[in-house]
């Protein structure tokens, strides 16, 4: 089984090695640490888990964390006074806004989004860094899609005139997707909740990338023979953490896949530091 297991946690540690390695030299260039800003609204435990493995993890990279701690019944004005603040710091050199967002303001999330400079965008979210999507520039893309692309490459899996069907359209996950997979030449397919015979699209995949949160929504039965998985659910399920994809069930089935956990989970915090020293590189006119 382990052969076709898409090792996510061992590829990030090797990551952020090399990011380590990076920062240190240029840290004793410039004299100065890059640093990321988070601002986190409200008490989602969720969010609360994913904001201190991210610190730790930039602790042990060399990346400087600030947390800014907001109400959830922060106004729309004040958090925008509070990331054009940032913006202006030039002692930050990345931005990272935790979503999602408090129901009272995830409506507002694309306005918020908008208001972090594009030079410091660590999620690869603004308008201006997605827009560079169509172009095929993925300097700052969104730390998922740049792990998932990552992850299969490390494994040299084929993706040129692949059909790649992704059950997801979010701007997090599968609208960048797009554009990462067609550069490379791949064939792409975007499934979600309005797809007539979805089961034909997902049985039709030589690659499908799941993020619904749904614990087990893709059972043996669906894939073909040899499809490669990658599962960027994450899901609560007696106790334990689960994807949206059988693991179980498929495993003799398809010819790679991704745990959960230790899947594409580290590689997304990884590219967070990864796009961070992108950032802080470009401010200090750093090569």
């Amino acid at each position: 089984m382990n052969n076709k297991i898409l090792d996510g946690k061992k590829l990030a540690d090797e990551l952020n090695l090399k990011l380590q390695k990076k920062i240190k030299k240029a840290v004793e260039k410039t004299r100065v640490r890059p640093k990321l800003a988070t601002i986190l609204i409200g008490e989602d435990p969720a969010s609360k888990v994913y904001v201190n493995i991210k610190q730790r993890t930039s602790s042990q990279i060399g990346i400087e964390t600030i947390l800014i701690k907001l109400d959830k019944n922060i106004s729309k004005e004040n958090l925008i006074k509070k990331i054009k603040q940032l913006n202006e710091d030039n002692t930050i050199h990345a931005i990272l806004l935790q979503s999602p967002l408090p129901k009272e303001l995830i409506n507002e999330t694309p306005a918020f989004l908008a208001q972090i400079s594009p030079d410091k965008d660590a999620d690869g979210l603004t308008p201006l860094n997605r827009g560079k999507l169509f172009d095929y520039n993925e300097e700052l893309a969104p730390c998922t899609p740049k792990g998932i692309i990552t992850l299969l490459e490390y494994y040299n899996i084929e993706l040129k005139s692949k059909d790649v069907v992704i059950i997801n359209r979010s701007n997090l996950v599968g609208k960048p997707l797009i554009f990462l997979l067609l550069k490379r030449n791949a064939t792409v397919s975007i499934c979600h909740t309005s797809t007539k015979n979805i089961d034909r699209y997902i049985k039709d995949a030589d690659i499908l990338i799941v993020a619904v949160r749904k614990p087990n929504f893709i059972t043996k039965e669906m894939i073909k023979e040899g499809v490669v998985i990658i599962d960027v659910g994450i899901n609560r399920l007696e106790g334990k953490l689960c994807g949206d994809v059988d693991f179980e069930g498929v495993i003799d089935k398809c010819s790679k896949i991704t745990p959960v956990p230790g899947g594409i989970g580290p590689l997304t915090v990884s590219f967070l530091f990864q796009n961070t020293f992108t950032a802080y590189k470009k401010q200090l006119n750093l090569k």
